[in-house]
């Protein structure tokens, strides 16, 4: 049986197997929990797919391919910002979206190790 222990911002798998421990990080599983249920809508995901393939796009394109209203779009632009899925860059008043590349990874990653250190136990 395993279980998790918390020990300064640190999780910890414990298996009755002591000797298979497993440390994942509580804040980069935080941060991924939070990242995961940004992209846990089936419109973001199509937004990030519209970014992605475009590399970098403006809002108003966003929109118009989509069919969608501009307040519903910013909504979800928003979404993606705060978890930090997708970056901006601003040209006088045009913002142009593009993928946080970096952050995906990142959270490749942490899953990974979550995976990884269950199996391990």
């Amino acid at each position: 049986m395993e279980t998790l222990v918390s020990e300064s911002n640190v999780l910890i798998l414990k298996s009755e197997d002591t000797s298979k421990h497993s440390k994942v990080n509580s804040a980069a599983l935080k941060k991924a929990a939070m990242t995961l249920r940004a992209i846990n809508h089936k419109l973001r995901q199509q937004i990030i797919k519209l970014i992605d393939e475009n590399k970098k796009i403006r809002v108003t394109d966003i929109y118009k391919r989509l069919n969608l209203d501009q307040s519903t779009a910013s909504q979800h632009l928003a979404a993606l910002r705060r978890s930090n899925v997708v970056t901006t860059e601003r040209s006088g008043r045009i913002i142009y979206y593009s993928i946080n590349h970096d952050r995906i990874s990142s959270l490749s990653m942490t899953v990974n190790k979550l995976i990884h250190s269950r199996e391990e136990n």
